[in-house]
């Protein structure tokens, strides 16, 4: 029970690698408060499964000016959060030159600035109670780019420099702040690719397989908890090995 009466806020917690962490920080024994634009089809049972552990917020983190509002309300129900996942995020993808202002602007919003707007919220508790861990989810997009998603790249690439920035500015205050970089997860998007394209990207992927959500989940746990309390300012890649 590494998390046992740690509280922790995840966004994007409705289904895939958001849903894997809030589920292990749970069974970690943490309280947990969910944040997505919808939410998940079994959320009843998940709460009653929860013993009251979890509550549910649902906001569109798309609307950065509504952002700051919504989770200082959050937080001060919670009375405060120890843990931090910004993992929230939206693709719209295609070719740079092609690319729509508005596609790219809305992948910023929601992967980027809101992401910034709730670490700086969150942080500033964390501040003043010296002792928090910030998770952001970055993307192996964010280190090395990938054709057709300049904007999810440019958004990832920019939570790595809040993440360092962020890390330097709150470490004296007690609060680490880290980012996590997945590769091929299995997901919703990575379910509908041909079985021809999972072929090639098995081929380049060192380890033979794709990534669970578990295995994020595994991480984010690792970040959050004790066991990381000597590391600040990092960006842990979950490829399994696809950038050696």
């Amino acid at each position: 029970m590494r998390l046992l009466n740690k509280k922790a806020l995840v966004t994007g917690a409705s289904r895939g690698i958001g849903k894997a962490i809030g589920e292990r920080f749970l069974a970690e024994g943490a309280e947990l408060w969910g944040l997505s634009a919808g939410e998940p089809a079994d959320l009843a049972g998940r709460i009653a499964g929860a013993g009251g552990k979890l509550h549910w917020i649902s906001a569109d983190l798309g609307d950065t000016n509504a952002v700051e509002g919504i989770i200082e309300a959050v937080q001060k129900e919670a009375g405060g959060f120890d843990i931090l996942v910004n993992n929230a995020g939206v693709t719209k993808d295609g070719l740079s030159f092609r690319m729509s202002i508005a596609d790219f602007q809305k992948v910023l919003d929601v992967n980027l600035t809101s992401a910034f707007i709730i670490a700086r919220t969150v942080g500033r508790e964390m501040i003043r109670k010296r002792s928090g861990s910030i998770i952001n989810m970055s993307s192996v997009v964010g280190l090395h780019g990938n054709g057709g998603q300049a904007n999810y790249a440019a958004s990832k690439a920019g939570l790595i420099g809040i993440t360092k920035s962020l890390a330097r500015e709150m470490a004296s205050r007690g609060v680490r702040v880290n980012a996590l970089a997945p590769g091929f997860i299995e997901s919703d998007m990575t379910a509908a690719m041909s079985e021809e394209a999972k072929g090639k990207m098995m081929e380049i992927i060192p380890l033979k397989r794709s990534g669970k959500p578990e295995d994020i989940a595994s991480a984010a746990l690792f970040l959050a908890s004790g066991d990381s309390s000597y590391i600040t300012g990092q960006v842990l890649s979950v490829d399994g090995g696809m950038f050696i």
